[in-house]
């Protein structure tokens, strides 16, 4: 599995590097697109499943707007994301102490039996999508941060 998994990554132009991780039997960073990062890895005694995932932090200065918002408002925010990641075909944990949210982690698994490039592909832009779907709520909300003048992207591919 992993020599087809890591053949097909390469394939498309998204495989980065293969990383040591003594957690799993193997861990693959891929860029998709282009600038964000996500991880590809076979957990340790799960040789029938692979698990693709994406971690993002949340900038400092949204988490500053965050805290100027009344506890009601903060709750609704969080909310708000669950019930949206929640609408998408991914799994997802938020970290959020208090009502800040300060990351998010987006992951989906692929069992053996369903395995396909198509799939690994499809997964990957799913979980790309939920990713950016967030960042775009948070811009929407707390504004660009030190990314440019306000305007929201209409870019997937930020």
């Amino acid at each position: 599995m992993e020599d087809k998994v890591q053949k097909w990554l390469s394939d498309i132009g998204i495989f980065r590097q293969k990383v040591p991780d003594d957690n799993t039997n193997f861990h693959f960073i891929i860029n998709y697109p282009e600038e964000n990062v996500m991880d590809v890895i076979q957990p340790k005694g799960a040789s029938d499943l692979i698990v693709i995932g994406c971690a993002t932090n949340v900038s400092p200065e949204h988490s500053d707007e965050m805290k100027l918002l009344s506890d009601s408002k903060k709750e609704d925010f969080i909310w708000d994301l669950r019930y949206m990641l929640n609408s998408k075909d991914v799994d997802f944990q938020l970290s959020h102490p208090n009502n800040i949210l300060e990351s998010f982690l987006i992951t989906s698994e692929i069992y053996g039996d369903g395995l396909s490039k198509d799939r690994l592909i499809s997964v990957i832009k799913t979980i790309f999508r939920a990713k950016i779907q967030c960042v775009w709520k948070i811009q929407q909300k707390f504004g660009m941060g030190d990314e440019g003048d306000g305007a929201v992207s209409d870019s997937m591919y930020v």
